[in-house]
């Protein structure tokens, strides 16, 4: 068990260094298209709706890492009123919820990527993109971070069984921010 919970934590650290490599991609992008603007007086033709092909794709990549970082946006207020073994076996409920949320996104991600796949679907801009390509990236993410929600609750049952060496337990702070 401790195993998988590593991979996943491994390869959810993978999409978060993915992530950020796409960001500086889409920067550089942005700094050419201005330059290109600026000095040249043309365009790029593509720097827009790449632009938003990689905000998808880092934003999706990024999700198991924010997850296993604590970076989600969460509803505190009956977890802090929680302690001990109640408030894991809470987490432990909401990370199923999140886990059977990503199962049904990975579904539906999937039939929109393969019904491009099977449609040839391309882009109507300039570039005329096989639009396959950016949608792959849909249900990926949505599997890693239903692998990442998976890793948490199996965290939560080590924290239950009081075998907790070995793994990356990242505690929920008290105050605001994280």
């Amino acid at each position: 068990m401790k195993r998988l919970i590593n991979t996943i934590d491994t390869l959810s650290g993978i999409g978060g260094w993915l992530a950020a490599g796409f960001m500086s991609i889409a920067l550089l992008m942005a700094l050419a298209e201005i330059a290109t603007r600026s000095f040249l007086g043309r365009t790029l033709y593509i720097a827009d709706e790449y632009a938003g092909y990689l905000m998808a794709l880092m934003t999706l990549i990024g999700l198991a890492y924010t997850l296993r970082e604590r970076g989600h946006i969460r509803m505190m207020f009956l977890v802090h009123m929680l302690k001990g073994r109640a408030k894991t076996i809470y987490s432990m409920i909401c990370l199923v919820v999140g886990f059977l949320f990503c199962i049904a996104f990975v579904w539906f991600t999937w039939d929109f990527f393969w019904d491009s796949v099977v449609n040839k679907t391309q882009s109507m801009q300039l570039s005329e993109t096989y639009l396959a390509i950016p949608q792959a990236v849909l249900p990926l993410g949505g599997i890693l971070l239903a692998l990442q929600f998976l890793a948490e609750f199996l965290k939560g049952v080590a924290v239950l069984r009081k075998k907790t060496e070995g793994l990356r337990i990242q505690e929920e702070a008290d105050e605001l921010g994280r």
